[in-house]
């Protein structure tokens, strides 16, 4: 097909006004982040017609795996980086994924700016120590410098050293990313405390999520200020999941609020515990995009959002996706399919994050069957 193409463009040499590199690349399905952010945000819209979209998360658990090299390779060397991403991006180009070249060092990144010591492995996840043993520690606590403190500088480096190739590869980096502010709550200094804390001293709890919201906050626009292209925030938090929805109102949708108000056309939220008490604010909120877990029902999830959320969901990943064969890979997509009452505000996918031991042949078999159905 490569040769084909290069035979064309050369015949066509008296076109001189022609962009023929860029022709290349569109042939060659090279340009898609473009393509792939105007059909999302006209998914959010409600505008899109055509084959349903699938979109997928994609990061640390999954990709190095996947490409053959060990997860601390994937975090120390940036030419691995790159090129795993982009071999996912040219392997699947049926797809969209989110939020595309992801710079992280697993659930390590954020903490690490607060001081928590960040512990790495050569093929499992690492983790980041908590640094908040009292209530009294939330006091001292200082609100990070993203420019210059823990992993940050190195992760957003990294794309800034990349941004060109990836450019040249025809990917654009649309997105600024974090974890949420209770999420980051948790890692510093414990889930079972945090959520303690929730409930015993509400007023220490909002004073530790007031910082790691100002923190986010200068995260996300630092992230914004460096990369202009950026246009959407996402935010990965599952312990909305783990409280009730009065917890919810006073310690997550004032904070969340707060940062996806910032900027940006596409308001990215993920969670896959339970989102019973978060998910009718969800407008509320800013989001217009959301991942859920795989067992809940997406009818049910955009009619509580009065249609106005676009959902990212939700095969099991696990189960199916990387312990399934292709066979049961399709019947659970179709199923999802079958049972959706409208297709729009839809993007297929599986209920959280690609999980580790997903092969190629059942992401393969799931793209063939998003393809053959329209909204």
């Amino acid at each position: 097909m490569d040769r084909i193409i290069d035979s064309f463009v050369s015949e066509c040499y008296i076109w001189k006004s022609f962009n023929f590199q860029l022709f290349k690349k569109i042939l060659k399905g090279r340009i898609m982040t473009e393509l792939q952010w105007e059909t999302l945000t006209k998914v959010i819209k409600g505008e899109y017609k055509g084959p349903i979209p699938s979109g997928f998360i994609i990061d640390c658990p999954w990709l190095p795996q996947w490409y053959g090299i060990s997860t601390l390779d994937y975090f120390s060397n940036d030419k691995l980086w790159f090129e795993a991403n982009l071999k996912a991006c040219n392997e699947f180009k049926e797809t969209i994924f989110l939020p595309g070249f992801w710079s992280e060092y697993g659930m390590c990144t954020e903490p690490s700016a607060f001081g928590a010591k960040s512990v790495f492995f050569q093929n499992e996840f690492p983790h980041a120590e908590p640094i908040i043993f009292t209530s009294e520690d939330i006091d001292k606590l200082t609100v990070p410098n993203p420019a210059t403190d823990g992993l940050l500088p190195f992760m957003l480096n990294r794309l800034l050293l990349n941004e060109q190739a990836m450019r040249e590869a025809g990917h654009v980096i649309k997105f600024s990313v974090s974890r949420g502010p209770l999420n980051i709550a948790s890692y510093l200094m414990g889930l079972t405390e945090f959520l303690m804390l929730m409930l015993m001293e509400p007023d220490k709890c909002h004073l530790l999520i007031r910082k790691i919201t100002d923190f986010l906050i200068s995260w996300h626009s630092l992230q914004k200020e460096k990369i202009p292209s950026i246009d959407g925030i996402m935010m990965l938090d599952d312990i909305i999941g783990f409280i009730g929805e009065n917890e919810f109102l006073e310690f997550g949708l004032p904070y969340f609020k707060e940062i996806y108000s910032l900027f940006g056309e596409v308001k990215f939220l993920h969670n896959d515990a339970s989102c019973e008490a978060s998910v009718k604010h969800l407008p509320d909120m800013g989001v217009n995009l959301f991942n859920m877990a795989f067992d809940t029902d997406l009818n049910q999830l955009k009619e509580v959002t009065g249609n106005t959320v676009t959902m990212l969901g939700n095969i099991p990943p696990r189960d199916v996706l990387a312990a399934g064969n292709e066979a049961d890979v399709e019947k659970s997509l179709q199923d999802l399919i079958d049972g959706l009452e409208s297709k729009k505000h839809i993007i297929l996918s599986c209920g959280g994050g690609i999980p580790p031991n997903v092969n190629t042949p059942n992401i393969k078999r799931f793209l063939s069957v998003a393809a053959k159905t329209s909204v």
